[in-house]
């Protein structure tokens, strides 16, 4: 019997053998092109654990579906789906790290996590558009957009700088010296270097640009100051 495609995706927003082979490759899928772009980058959490979180969020809330109208036991039916979103927290806070330089890292990767689990909460529902939409808008976030992040950053009137000093008492020169670059500093963080070095000295500096001056062109300005060991922005 011939069925017209709103009949065939009615029928696949039922839980039956079909949907649910349907729902799994899509949560491997769509899990795996959002996990792809961050294995490419190196990150923690990755491919295959991008695949196994939305693949298994699209199971719980199957699970609940069968629970609910299947066996009729009377359950909330986005109860389990909720302690998915709780639950991802956990792994989440797994891929975020505090550097010793003060920098926040894996950020994007838990939210990447959270979102691909939400993915997978919709195509566990048989929500194949808000699916197939957020797929789309979560690769464009991560990936596409990286590119307009970095453009901000780097034309930002604002910027984070990491020195290492030779020598801790050639701080007061490497504040005159970004002084002389019309640079007003902020806010200064100093520390002490993990090296063996008893005198090694590394400082946090939350400087203001003045003037239209580029990060780069900022960051080798500054490496060539006295007493600059290494510089990098973070």
């Amino acid at each position: 019997m011939y069925m017209s495609f709103s009949e065939i995706l009615e029928h696949l927003r039922h839980l039956n053998n079909a949907s649910i082979v349907l729902r799994l490759i899509l949560a491997l899928i769509f899990g795996g092109i959002i996990g792809l772009e961050r294995e490419r980058k190196g990150r923690p959490a990755g491919f295959r654990t991008h695949m196994l979180v939305c693949m298994g969020a699209s199971l719980v809330m199957m699970i609940n579906q069968y629970v609910t109208f299947e066996l009729a036991i009377p359950s909330d039916p986005v109860r389990l789906g909720a302690q998915v979103i709780s639950g991802i927290g956990f792994l989440g806070a797994g891929t975020i790290i505090v550097t010793g330089r003060q920098q926040v890292k894996g950020l994007t990767t838990a939210a990447g996590l959270w979102a691909s689990a939400c993915m997978g909460l919709a195509i566990g529902v048989g929500f194949y558009e808000g699916a197939i939409l957020s797929c789309f808008f979560i690769y464009t976030a991560i990936k596409l957009l990286n590119r307009f992040d970095s453009y901000i950053i780097s034309t930002s009137k604002n910027m984070r700088v990491y020195i290492e000093l030779s020598q801790s008492r050639d701080l007061g020169k490497i504040i005159s010296g970004l002084k002389q670059m019309d640079l007003k500093i902020n806010d200064v963080q100093v520390t002490k270097g993990r090296s063996d070095d008893a005198d090694a000295t590394n400082a946090i500096f939350d400087l203001q640009i003045k003037n239209k001056m580029k990060h780069a062109e900022i960051i080798m300005n500054i490496a060539m100051v006295d007493g600059v060991g290494s510089v990098e922005e973070i």
